[in-house]
This record gives C-alpha cells, sequence and structure tokens, in this order.
C-alpha cells in the first residue's frame, strides 16, 4: 500500500471537486481500487503503485486544463479521465497553440477537440467544398462556424452565409407570432448562438447591420453567386436533390463551402428523399470536395449524449436485422408454397 498527497494550488478546489463533489465522485469511478480523500486544497490517494501513477497523470490533466480555462464541465472532467491514448488528451489538453481556431470574447478559445474535428479542419484548408456529416453534439456546425470566423478576421473573405433549410419538424411554421423574420429565426438560432460565442456583440451587431455576417433560410440563395464568401449550409439533410444542387451551384470565386447534415434527423416529408445522400454519393470524389464523417466519438455535449446516440443505434442495428430476418422467413415461405 501506497499513499500520495496532491496540492491543488493552482486551481480552486472548488471548482475542482464540483458541486456536492461531483468530479470527486467521477474521480472515484475511474480508480475504484485506490481510496481518494479530499482535504482542503489536497487530494490523498492510497493504493497500489501502479494505480495511483496513473491517477496522478489524470489528475495533472485536469489541472493543467483547469489552470488555461478556469473551469471545467462535468462532461470534460470525464472525458479527460476516460480518455486513455494521446489523440484524446491532445483533444482537451492544448499543447500547440496554433490548434486555436478563433478567440472569442473573454479570452475563450474555440478549437477543434476531437481527431474528426480536427480532420474536418484540415479537409477545410486543402479544399473548396467539405461535407461533415455526423449526429446531435458532434461540433460540426460550431467546427464550421469557427472555421469561417477565423477566415473573415484573416481577410480571408469578405463575408460569412449561414443558412439553413427552413423545414417543419412537427411544428408549423404558418402558426408562429410574427413576421417573416420573426418566424425564421427559431430555426436558425444555433448559428445564433455560435457566432456570440466567438464574437463580441459589438462587432457582430456591427457585422450583422452591414451583411459582412449574413443568416437566412436556403430558399434565399437561389439566384446568387457568393464571391468571396464562407458559406455554410446547415441541416443539409433537410434539402432536397434541387436544393442542395442549388445551394452548391452558388459558390463563387474565391468561395469556401462547408455542407453539415445528420442522416439519422430528416424532418422532410414521407414523400421527399434527402438531396444529402445523392450529393455525397455523387460529389465524394470530385477533386476539391472533401467529405469527413463525425460519430458518437466526437460528441462533446453532456456526457449521456454519447450514451444517446449510441442506445439509438443499437436499436437500429437490432430492428434492421429483424426486419431482415422477417424477409428472409417470408422469402422461404413463398418459396415452400409454390413447391420449390
Amino acid at each position: 500500500m501506497t499513499e500520495t498527497i496532491i496540492n491543488l494550488d493552482t486551481v480552486n478546489p472548488i471548482e475542482f471537486f464540483g458541486v456536492n463533489n461531483g468530479k470527486l465522485d467521477l474521480l472515484k469511478r475511474k480508480f475504484p481500487l485506490l481510496k481518494i480523500l479530499s482535504r482542503g486544497t489536497q487530494i490523498k490517494l492510497s493504493g497500489a503503485p501502479e494505480q495511483i501513477e496513473t491517477a496522478r497523470e489524470k489528475i495533472g490533466l485536469l489541472i493543467q486544463y483547469m489552470q488555461r480555462n478556469g473551469h471545467m464541465s462535468e462532461n470534460y472532467f470525464e472525458q479527460i479521465l476516460g480518455g486513455d491514448d494521446e489523440k484524446t488528451i491532445d483533444n482537451f489538453i492544448e499543447r500547440n497553440p496554433n490548434d486555436v481556431l478563433v478567440f472569442g470574447p473573454n479570452g475563450k478559445t474555440v478549437r477543434a477537440r476531437t481527431q474528426n474535428q480536427k480532420m474536418m479542419v484540415q479537409a477545410c484548408d486543402k479544399n473548396d467544398i467539405v461535407f461533415a456529416i455526423g449526429p446531435a453534439g458532434t461540433g460540426k456546425t460550431y467546427t464550421a462556424v469557427a472555421l469561417a470566423v477565423r477566415a473573415l478576421k484573416n481577410k480571408q473573405v469578405k463575408k460569412i452565409i449561414l443558412t439553413r433549410p427552413a423545414v417543419e419538424a412537427g411544428e408549423s411554421l404558418g402558426f408562429l407570432p410574427g413576421d417573416l423574420k420573426e418566424k425564421i429565426d427559431p430555426y436558425l438560432r444555433p448559428l445564433y448562438d455560435a457566432l456570440d460565442d466567438m464574437i463580441p456583440a459589438d462587432k457582430l451587431g456591427y457585422y450583422m447591420s452591414t451583411r459582412t455576417i449574413e443568416i437566412a433560410p436556403l430558399a434565399y440563395m437561389r439566384g446568387r453567386t457568393l464571391d468571396n464568401a464562407f458559406i455554410i449550409l446547415d441541416e443539409a439533410q433537410n434539402t432536397n436533390d434541387l436544393q442542395i444542387k442549388m445551394f452548391l451551384t452558388r459558390t463563387g470565386p474565391n468561395a469556401k463551402a462547408i455542407i453539415t447534415g445528420d442522416p439519422t434527423q430528416i424532418d422532410l416529408p414521407k414523400n421527399q428523399q434527402s438531396g444529402l445522400f445523392r450529393a455525397t454519393r455523387v460529389l465524394r470524389y470530385i477533386d476539391g470536395i472533401s467529405y469527413i464523417e463525425l460519430d458518437e466519438e466526437d460528441v462533446i455535449r453532456h456526457r449521456l449524449v454519447k450514451s444517446i446516440i449510441k442506445a439509438y443505434n443499437t436499436d437500429d442495428e437490432r430492428n434492421q436485422k429483424a426486419k431482415e430476418e422477417k424477409q428472409n422467413e417470408k422469402s422461404i415461405e413463398k418459396k415452400s408454397d409454390n413447391g420449390i
């Protein structure tokens, strides 16, 4: 049995341990063979030397993150604890300041945090059109907006255009209060939220008033040629074939486009097919167009989101298998009835 004490003098111990010691409980669950006690600004570890050394390394990473950011959610706390490879650790511990995409208000740093998000950044640097496909919470839209803001700040483009199809997800636009802009704005709210994280409010207001940054429904893109612009089409799974083709052909000289979508959340009427599927199939191998697929490992929202996505994926696979087995049974019965 070995004992060691780790000092938390350089961080806020209340923030480190969490509300009602919630983060400390996560640490204890990660290392069930260790006895872990908190005393003021110290953590006391007791147990096998190899277990203590692993715990010391993890706690060191947690301290390093908090020293840089001042705070840490339970979600990030758990993800750093669970990251057992170098790539996962690199997602949170900023070893290279060049990884930062944007410095937001109050010194907040915005950067790609997962391996697939980093691939998305690299793809955008090398290609003019990028498809980023994946489930909710994987940072598709957020990373795309950060890339657009970076390009604007670096004067690589003169404007940012963010667009979404205004497809009703069980609600009717006609019954929403207000004029057309007020009806449409709720559909575009995730884009506003991302911009709020990256640009001070007064500057964002100026950009919006001068149309340096434009947020509009997809229908407003028809007939335009978008030059010297960074264009993002969000929720592309809710476009039909003609709409996504229309969007892609708006791209002018010195323009970049990112198309994001989640094939599991299609809100189109049942008689319409998503244009995203055909676009990714037909355009995948064109030089200058890149395709990045994100998955549940890229989820950086609440820790339960990753589990929710996995549960739905497992259920979908189970249902698909049952459907195939039922079809096989019907096929066998049909052959039997025909005397084959």
